[in-house]
């Protein structure tokens, strides 16, 4: 069974850190296109950052140069390095893997989210 789990969300200080991983199961996660979303209350969901297969990365621009996402391949997991948290980062984090199938295209794979908190 294909599975995403993230973990490592909490309430930090504005200026704080937090390091978000993605877990997978079920699948590789270094031969796919991995992406972490937010939603925040009255919010639609949104990219944050996406790595590529092949290692393009996106960011969206309200994280470009304080959040980091990498890979983990020895753990299977893509991880998200969020520095200098602000208090509009506050937000459900959601990790998203999309999955090429030859028989039904592509779907995507989402995790339950966890709550990142940055208090002001």
């Amino acid at each position: 069974e294909v599975k995403v789990v993230e973990s490592g969300g909490g309430l930090v200080q504005a200026g704080g850190s937090l390091r978000l991983s993605c877990t997978g199961s079920g699948f590789t996660l270094d031969d796919y296109t991995i992406g972490w979303f937010r939603q925040a209350p009255g919010k639609e969901r949104e990219l944050v950052a996406r790595i590529t297969s092949g290692g393009p990365i996106d960011y969206a621009d309200s994280v470009k140069g304080r959040f980091t996402i990498s890979r983990d391949s020895s753990k299977n997991t893509v991880d998200l390095q969020m520095n200098s948290l602000k208090f509009e980062d506050t937000a459900v984090y959601y990790c998203q893997a999309n999955i090429y199938y030859w028989s039904t295209g592509s779907i995507d794979y989402w995790g339950q989210g966890t709550q990142v908190t940055v208090a002001s």
